[in-house]
């Protein structure tokens, strides 16, 4: 009896691309995790001295402090999943200082038509931009993020704003390919990713205001009717504050959320979960709250990079009539200059041999009449 020996590397290879979002993806050896490098495994890492944090079914998650951006405890921080709803605080975070929430919108047909979870809007100028953001946050509307992202320009510009924020606020393992969440292949995201993206949100008043709302009415052609918030905490743990979960049949259950106590936030996201888990983030928010101040971390929920100020370029100026080819706009104010110096040297030659020309006349004549009196003389 004997074993086949399985090259390291085909190992890997297994396990990194066992399937599209299958499994995790693990840390390139030569680029280091985003938070740290006890964040790369798909394992449990936890403080020493503490017991671990409660059992979920959670195939990934993250427990951090708000405040110090400090990670707690963690599994399969960086691993890639299929965020479904989640996906939408990236779209809120991304649009919310870019529309004008008194805006009037009319939803397109297309926006109108949305598949999955919706809010109902219908193809008339009576929703503000304010009303699209409640939808969206509260009642997970996929109508509602396509009319956001098709005011803000159009879906392409969109999906380019939102992996722009993305990369700044250095959640490298999102892709947002839908601005609902709706799965669409490549689109991607991670515990790690979902924790950023809130923790960023939280900082701005009015992603603040939507995710923490309860119930609000909501236009319709006739009259208003009732939206809740999707997000069951709200009403069942101390101090929840909301943000936002998800649930597709692919993606299964994701949640990323915050709540405070004593001054003290928590913020807790969950990726990749069979089945019902209210009750699991509210134990693992429980354990953050008792561990925040007391342990080391294990890892840092990063800050978002420097906004870049636009470069600007001085116009090009060439040194010499050699720098730029004969017969180029380069070239032409060089010859231009060389052909108006020209002509001014020969207008100053002509002067003076003008000027010259009279000086002698002028002198001959003069010789000439006094020849003229001395001969009369």
């Amino acid at each position: 009896m004997w074993t086949k020996l399985v090259p390291a590397t085909a190992l890997l290879t297994a396990v990194t691309f066992a399937g599209p979002l299958a499994g995790a993806a693990l840390a390139s050896p030569t680029t280091p995790p985003v938070g740290g490098d006890e964040l790369a495994g798909r394992g449990l890492v936890k403080p020493d001295g503490v017991k671990a944090p409660p059992k979920t079914k959670a195939t990934s998650f993250v427990i951090a402090d708000h405040g110090t951006g400090q990670v707690l405890a963690a599994r399969n921080a960086h691993g890639r999943y299929l965020p479904a709803s989640t996906l939408k605080t990236l779209t809120a975070l991304t649009l919310i200082p870019k529309l004008d929430k008194d805006l009037t919108v009319k939803p397109s047909r297309n926006a109108v038509n949305q598949e999955g979870s919706a809010v109902g809007l219908q193809p008339k100028p009576i929703y503000k931009v304010e009303d699209l953001f409640k939808a969206l946050m509260m009642s997970s509307g996929n109508d509602a993020a396509m009319a956001l992202a098709e005011t803000n320009g159009g879906l392409a510009k969109t999906m380019s704003d939102m992996n722009a924020e993305a990369k700044r606020l250095q959640a490298n393992d999102t892709v947002a390919k839908t601005p609902s969440g709706l799965d669409k292949p490549g689109q991607s995201s991670s515990a790690y990713d979902l924790a950023l993206i809130a923790r960023a949100g939280l900082g701005n008043p009015d992603f603040r205001r939507y995710i923490s709302t309860k119930t609000a009415k909501f236009p319709a052609p006739k009259k208003y009717y009732e939206i809740s918030n999707h997000n069951k905490l709200l009403w069942r743990y101390k101090g929840m504050i909301g943000v936002k979960n998800g649930w597709t049949s692919k993606a299964q259950g994701a949640f990323v959320g915050a709540a405070t106590r004593n001054g003290h936030t928590i913020i807790v996201s969950i990726m990749r979960h069979e089945g019902y888990f209210w009750e699991e983030v509210a134990d693992l928010l429980d354990w953050g709250f008792a561990a925040r101040g007391k342990v080391t971390p294990v890892g840092q929920l990063v800050d978002p990079l420097p906004v870049q100020a636009p470069v600007q370029q001085a116009a090009p100026v060439a040194s010499s009539p050699a720098a730029a080819p004969s017969g180029t706009s380069a070239a032409r104010p060089l010859l231009d200059h060389a052909a108006a110096e020209q002509t001014s040297s020969s207008r100053t030659i002509g002067a003076a041999v003008i000027g010259g020309g009279l000086l002698f006349g002028l002198l001959w004549l003069g010789y000439g009449i006094r020849r003229r009196r001395r001969s009369r003389l």
